[in-house]
C-alpha cells in the first residue's frame, strides 16, 4: 500500500502571479513581471529549469539533450543572449556534405542542394518556390487567415506534395525538412497549412532547407544556460523545483472571457509542495500537458476540444562522441542527409573548445517507432551502422553514445513540439492563445515567429507577461 498523498502547503504563499513551468517561456514571463515590480512564484515539476532545453555531462562528455540551435532571424533570443552575456559559436560546416540516395548510393557534395539528379533537383527547387510563395502570403501569427487556409488545412502535406510533383525522390527529400526535421510526424499526419506555418515562422521554406541558416550557431555552455541565467537573476525564492502543479482554482467571480481579474478575483494554485494564491497565472507548458492539471471550474468547451486536437511529434536525438572529429581530415563537414536512412539528418555537433568530435543525428516519427521496438543494443548497432554509411567505419566506435528520448519524459512526452491534426489550425488556431479569465498560456508551441524554438518560447513569455500586466490593477501591491 502506498502512503496517502497530499498536495499543497499548510501556509499559502501570496503573489501577484504564478507561473507554471520554468522553461524559457515561463522564466521570460517571470523576468518581465518582476522587472515591473510584480511578485511572482514559478512552480516547476522537474528538478531543473530549462524545459525542453537540457545540457548535461554524460560519461565525461557535455551533451545538449534538448533544443540547442540559434538562427540569424531569432532576434528575441539573440537580444537576450547579449543581455545575459552569453556567447555563441558557429556550427562546424567546412567540407563536403553527404547525400545517401534512395538506391543506397553515397554522394559527397557542396552547396545547398542534394545531388539528387537534374530532374529531381529541378522539381525540388520548383516546389520550394511554391512553398515560399505560400509562406510569404501568411501572417504566422494568424495562419487561419491565409487566403488558402481551409484548402491547405484539410489536406495532408503528403497529399499536397503528390499534387505538386510526380517525382517521388523530390517529395521524400522535401519531407526531410518538414516532416522528419521539424514537425517530427509522418507527412501524412499533418496538414499542408501546418507545413506552411512552419516555413512562415522561419521566414521562408528556403530557410528550412538551408541548414547553414536554421542550424547556424550554438550557445557556449549550452542552451539550457539561457534558462539558468534567467532563473539566477530572479529574486531569491522565486523558482520552486520538484513542484508539479495539480489544480488551478479560479474564484467564483472570475470570468471565462477576456483577461481581467474582476477586481479581487484570482486563482489558487495547488502543487505537490505549495499552495499559492495569486491574481493571475501563466501556464507555460506545452498544450499536451494542460490536461495534467485539474481546472476548477472546468475550462470552456472550446479549450477542451482544442487541446485534444494537438499532439507531440517524436524524435530520437542521437549523440556520438569520438576521440577526434575523424570526418574532417577526410574533407567532410559531418553533415549528411538521407530520406530512407535510419538517421535522416547528421551534423557535426562538436562542442566549443573540445578536441574530441561529436556527431548528432535525428531519427523521427515512424522510423523512431521502429528503433524503439528493438532491444537497446540492437538499436544502437543499427543507428551506428547508419552513421557509418555517411561518414565511414570509424563512426561505429564512439567513446560516448547517448539517445535523447523526450517522449519518455513525464513532463514533456514528445519532441520537438505539439502541432494540430488535420483541420485543427483553421478550427482552433485563433483561440489557442486566448486567456481564460486570469489564466494565460505561453510556450513555443503557440509561437508565430520562432514556432517550436527557444526564440518562440521567449516571445510567448514576453507576450503573456504583457497581457498579465494589462490585466493587473496599477495600484495592486505585491502580496
Amino acid at each position: 500500500m502506498s502512503a496517502t498523498r497530499t498536495i499543497g502547503s499548510a501556509e499559502t504563499l501570496e503573489r501577484d502571479v504564478v507561473v507554471v513551468g520554468a522553461g524559457p517561456a515561463g522564466l521570460m514571463a517571470a523576468r518581465r513581471l518582476q522587472a515591473q515590480g510584480r511578485s511572482v512564484a514559478v512552480l516547476e515539476a522537474r528538478d531543473r529549469v530549462g524545459g525542453r532545453t537540457w545540457s548535461v555531462e554524460i560519461d565525461g562528455a557535455f551533451l545538449e539533450l534538448g533544443g540547442q540551435w540559434v538562427s540569424p532571424d531569432q532576434e528575441e533570443l539573440l537580444g537576450l543572449l547579449d543581455e545575459l552575456g552569453l556567447q555563441t559559436y558557429p556550427r562546424h560546416r567546412e567540407g563536403a556534405s553527404v547525400y545517401l540516395a534512395p538506391d543506397g548510393s553515397r554522394h559527397e557534395f557542396t552547396g545547398e542542394m542534394f545531388p539528387a539528379g537534374e530532374s529531381t533537383v529541378a522539381e525540388m527547387e520548383r516546389v520550394i518556390g511554391v512553398l515560399d510563395e505560400l509562406a510569404a502570403a501568411m501572417d504566422p501569427a494568424r495562419p487561419w487567415e491565409h487566403p488558402q487556409a481551409r484548402a491547405l488545412d484539410t489536406v495532408t502535406f503528403a497529399e499536397w506534395l503528390r499534387g505538386q510533383t510526380d517525382d517521388a525522390a523530390a517529395r521524400e527529400n522535401l519531407a526531410i525538412f518538414l516532416a522528419g526535421g521539424m514537425i517530427t510526424k509522418p507527412e501524412h499526419a499533418f496538414s499542408a497549412l501546418q507545413a506552411v506555418l512552419m516555413a512562415a515562422s522561419a521566414g521562408s521554406f528556403s530557410h528550412l532547407v538551408d541548414e547553414d541558416f536554421i542550424l547556424d550557431r550554438r550557445v557556449v555552455g549550452g542552451m539550457q544556460g539561457v534558462s539558468q541565467a534567467m532563473a539566477d537573476q530572479l529574486e531569491p525564492g522565486t523558482v520552486h523545483l520538484d513542484t508539479p502543479v495539480r489544480t488551478i482554482v479560479r474564484d467564483a467571480d472570475g470570468t471565462d472571457g477576456a483577461a481581467g481579474d474582476g477586481g479581487d478575483a484570482g486563482v489558487t494554485v495547488w502543487s505537490d509542495r505549495l499552495t499559492v494564491r495569486a491574481r493571475q497565472v501563466v501556464v507555460a507548458v506545452p498544450p499536451t500537458l494542460y490536461p495534467r492539471i485539474s481546472f476548477e471550474p472546468p475550462l470552456p468547451r472550446l479549450q477542451h476540444q482544442m487541446h485534444q486536437h494537438q499532439s507531440m511529434g517524436l524524435v530520437i536525438k542521437v549523440h556520438a562522441v569520438y576521440e577526434t572529429p575523424f570526418w574532417r581530415p577526410k574533407g567532410l563537414s559531418g553533415t549528411g542527409f538521407g530520406a530512407q536512412e535510419i538517421c535522416q539528418e547528421v551534423y557535426d555537433n562538436t562542442n566549443y573548445g573540445d578536441a574530441r568530435g561529436t556527431l548528432v543525428a535525428f531519427i523521427s516519427d515512424e522510423q523512431a517507432d521502429a528503433m524503439f521496438a528493438l532491444p537497446e543494443e540492437t538499436r544502437r548497432a543499427r543507428i551506428l551502422d547508419s552513421l557509418a554509411n555517411y561518414l565511414g567505419e570509424e563512426a561505429r566506435e564512439p567513446v560516448v553514445y547517448y539517445e535523447s528520448d523526450f517522449a519518455s519524459e513525464e513532463w514533456t512526452r514528445g519532441a520537438y513540439a505539439s502541432s494540430f491534426d488535420i483541420g485543427g489550425i483553421v478550427r482552433y488556431g485563433a483561440h489557442q492563445r486566448e486567456a481564460v479569465g486570469p489564466i494565460h498560456w505561453a510556450c513555443s508551441d503557440l509561437a508565430a515567429e520562432g514556432f517550436q524554438h527557444v526564440d518562440g518560447a521567449l516571445r510567448q513569455g514576453r507576450r503573456a507577461a504583457e497581457d498579465v500586466l494589462a490585466a493587473l490593477p496599477e495600484s495592486a501591491a505585491a502580496r
